[in-house]
């Protein structure tokens, strides 16, 4: 082990989240560790608090404009609100209908009853090339991966003790996606937090290119549809050639540290029925499943606070499978509450005080 170093301040998890808080901290001169521990419906409330990031230039993450295809029952809650947040924040936005849908829209069949409409704006975030965008270490940040988190001691001044060292610092800021209750468990304290195994399914085109991004097909996200409540979405062919990505919008609860041994395939089955139904050029069979975690909230909005008993330890938290987008955004509002300054955005939805009895002590 180690002697204990000293930081300014210690971010716990190396996601987008934490990167981009790790980067405004470096960049406010602030000696800054980054740890990991492996090598590296809703829209109104986010369009209002984030949409000025995305026009002063604070969202710069690589992308691929594509626009986004929105389809659901017209008259449905869910499906108007993405309508009505578009219009009236002057979103460019084009409304289709059923008879000009399938001429603006081929190889994709409108539900009875659906609107549809194109966010021509929208596009496709390369989260890997993202990552790499955050310049942290060439602001004098130090990252440490493969060090897991053994302990947290809270206090005026924070310890943390890892597999590979013990540092102390005047705050820390846990952006642990999935392991956060794990973390927050040594400081007394737990969140409503659920956390589900999401199975990435790749569908392959019957004939190659059809919905290709270069024949300007869409992001394309479903509000509901007759197989399910939850949001279905994809994205055209790109990170497999001839393979389009749809996934289903929720999990089954999971063990972050045991995820594989987690097999339900409910939601699979789900896709399959809607891809059969809905996307004559795919064969309704993933050719490829991967995985990815997401860790909900009750509302299935975000926690952006400090912890309650220590306003030293900041967390960034619950981002429900929706937070990635936000990262330059988020980064800046933890850095903002880690040095005690008020936020760029109004982070009063996001506060834990809204779970109340929700929010327990560690046992």
């Amino acid at each position: 082990m180690s002697l204990m170093q000293d930081y300014d301040c210690v971010v716990i998890g190396a996601g987008v989240q934490g990167s981009f808080a790790a980067y405004q901290l470096a960049k406010q001169k602030k000696k800054t560790l980054l740890l990991e521990q492996v090598c590296q419906t809703q829209t109104s409330k986010y369009t209002k608090a984030f949409i000025p990031s995305f026009q002063n230039g604070t969202f710069i993450s690589p992308h691929r404009q594509t626009g986004l295809l929105v389809m659901g029952p017209e008259h449905s809650g869910d499906y108007q609100l993405f309508k009505n947040t578009l219009q009236r924040n002057k979103v460019p936005t084009v409304i289709l209908t059923r008879d000009n849908f399938p001429q603006h829209i081929p190889n994709v069949i409108l539900a009875e009853g659906d609107g549809a409409l194109v966010d021509v704006t929208a596009g496709e975030l390369f989260a890997d090339r993202a990552l790499k965008a955050v310049q942290f270490q060439k602001l004098g940040g130090v990252i440490r991966d493969n060090e897991k988190v053994m302990e947290i001691n809270p206090g005026p001044v924070v310890k943390v003790t890892t597999s590979g060292g013990v540092y102390q610092a005047r705050s820390v800021v846990i952006t642990a996606g999935p392991w956060t209750n794990k973390l927050l468990a040594h400081t007394g304290f737990q969140l409503p937090l659920e956390v589900v195994k999401i199975n990435v399914c790749y569908w392959k085109e019957r004939a190659p290119g059809t919905y290709d991004v270069k024949q300007r097909f869409p992001c394309f996200l479903v509000t509901e549809s007759v197989e399910t409540k939850e949001h279905i979405y994809g994205l055209p062919s790109n990170e497999y050639p001839g393979l389009v990505k749809i996934c289903y919008h929720m999990g089954s609860k999971t063990d972050p540290d045991y995820r594989d041994l987690q097999t339900d395939k409910s939601d699979i089955d789900i896709l399959k029925r809607y891809v059969a139904r809905s996307m004559p050029g795919l064969i309704p069979e993933p050719a490829v499943v991967e995985s990815c975690m997401y860790t909900l909230t009750p509302d299935r909005h975000f926690v952006l606070d400090y912890h309650p008993n220590y306003s030293n330890i900041i967390i960034g938290a619950g981002f429900s499978g929706h937070g990635f987008k936000f990262g330059p955004v988020i980064g800046k509002l933890l850095c903002e509450l880690c040095l005690g300054e008020v936020p760029s955005f109004d982070v009063s939805p996001f506060r834990i005080r809204r779970f109340q009895s929700n929010t327990k002590s560690a046992l």
